[in-house]
């Protein structure tokens, strides 16, 4: 515990910034980890919040102009996927447009979702805003529920 407490201290609103930005991309990683461990040692939730929102976001966002990138050529040739199963996965995106993205922070989907949002050129401005909007949303009630919970449990790292 101490090793990893000696981490998140050395590398502190900089490694959040990072770890988040490349948890919300292809990388399976849960950013959760690096902002209970901050919260632990005492740094400023508010700081968290805004350095955690914002890497993940851009890691969305970079995901997405990923998917943007791609081609159906490609996905047919490397991925096996039929070009009937493309139209069906682009038929519920459209369904819901950009709506989707406020649900990029889920676990193992909310990367799929960011990737075919920008597969399918889903409008890049809706897409962007909902994401920071679920994003946010995500941080404010995961810190939220930790601040609440280590004072009512008493936890939290004593310098």
């Amino acid at each position: 515990m101490e090793v990893l407490q000696e981490i998140l201290l050395q590398w502190g609103y900089v490694g959040l910034f990072v770890g988040t930005f490349l948890a919300a991309t292809i990388l399976p990683f849960s950013s959760e980890i690096l902002v209970t461990g901050l919260l632990y040692i005492g740094a400023n939730a508010l700081m968290i919040f805004i350095i955690a929102t914002l890497g993940n976001w851009l890691g969305s966002v970079s995901t997405y102009y990923l998917g943007w990138l791609g081609k159906w050529e490609w996905i047919e040739k490397w991925f096996k996927i039929t070009p009937e199963k493309l139209e069906k996965q682009q038929s519920k995106i459209s369904k819901y447009g950009s709506l989707v993205s406020f649900f990029v922070w889920l676990p193992l989907i909310g990367d799929v979702f960011s990737l075919a949002l920008g597969f399918y050129k889903v409008s890049p401005t809706r897409c962007i805003l909902f994401m920071l909007i679920g994003k946010a949303t995500r941080f404010a009630i995961y810190i939220s529920l930790y601040m609440y919970f280590s004072d009512t449990f008493g936890w939290g790292y004593e310098i």
